[in-house]
């Protein structure tokens, strides 16, 4: 099977009202446009779904939590709206997150890349691991985190940002990020990231629904113009993506 086809997301609702929507991709959690579709897709129904009360994002266990977009269908792509296409597929599940109507809690259980950095800077609350170190790898290929940006930007601020997008090659610790508030809590084990997770998520449980979405759409606040910014950011990727500098790029990545 082609490996862009490959990987699942599903959503496990528990009896207290968790949400969980967990991706899973073979290729450190990658995600090609199949899953972010699913995404998008995921995180519209549990904002409709009765049943969940708020909504966890979560990567099935792999070492990382996110690898970032698929280069194995970047690569493969050589027409300027397939890549538009392909680069509007985080803008879309930053979109879906940041107007779903209930809480979004990310759990980080290790390595952040790219995309899965914006993933975790659109959600509500954000807690991880120690290993979960973030880096901001796109220059390194030929384009920028520009889809992405305006999220991470939104929780580390200006500077961190530029920090991040400037820096590809350059690992950033999970105490790192919880200083920049890209991260509200860093744990020393998973274990304990799971502990605080199902307490945190029981209490937002045990609180007024209607008062959790006001809150929702107070933290949000601001940012209703990311329906037309993050497609047109898509597009910069999108034209940089077809490079000769970007596909050299990720030929030799791909190498190793």
């Amino acid at each position: 099977m082609d490996i862009t086809q490959q990987g699942y997301v599903r959503t496990d609702v528990t009896t207290d009202g968790v949400a969980h929507i967990i991706f899973y991709h073979p290729n450190h959690n990658s995600l090609p446009s199949k899953l972010l579709h699913e995404l998008v897709a995921a995180f519209e129904a549990a904002g409709k779904n009765p049943e969940a009360k708020i909504v966890v994002l979560r990567s099935a266990e792999h070492k990382t939590f996110c690898a970032g977009a698929s280069f194995d269908e970047l690569v493969a792509i050589d027409d300027f709206e397939t890549s538009l296409a392909f680069f509007s597929g985080f803008g879309n599940v930053i979109n879906a997150m940041r107007t779903c109507p209930k809480i979004v809690v990310g759990r980080i259980h290790g390595k952040a890349v790219g995309g899965g950095v914006g993933l975790a800077a659109a959600v509500d609350f954000c807690m991880a691991s120690k290993w979960a170190s973030v880096r901001l790898s796109e220059l390194a290929v030929g384009f920028g985190p520009f889809v992405i940006g305006p999220a991470v930007e939104r929780k580390v601020g200006a500077a961190a940002f530029a920090q991040m997008a400037l820096n590809p090659s350059e690992w950033l610790t999970a105490d790192w990020a919880k200083s920049k508030n890209l991260f509200q809590e860093a744990f020393d084990t998973v274990e304990q990231l799971d502990a605080y997770l199902a307490h945190f998520c029981k209490n937002l449980c045990s609180y007024s629904p209607e008062a959790l979405r006001e809150l929702k759409r107070v933290f949000w606040q601001g940012t209703e113009h990311w329906d037309a910014l993050l497609p047109e950011r898509a597009a910069i990727s999108g034209r940089l993506a077809l490079s000769d500098f970007t596909k050299e790029a990720i030929a030799a990545f791909k190498k190793g």
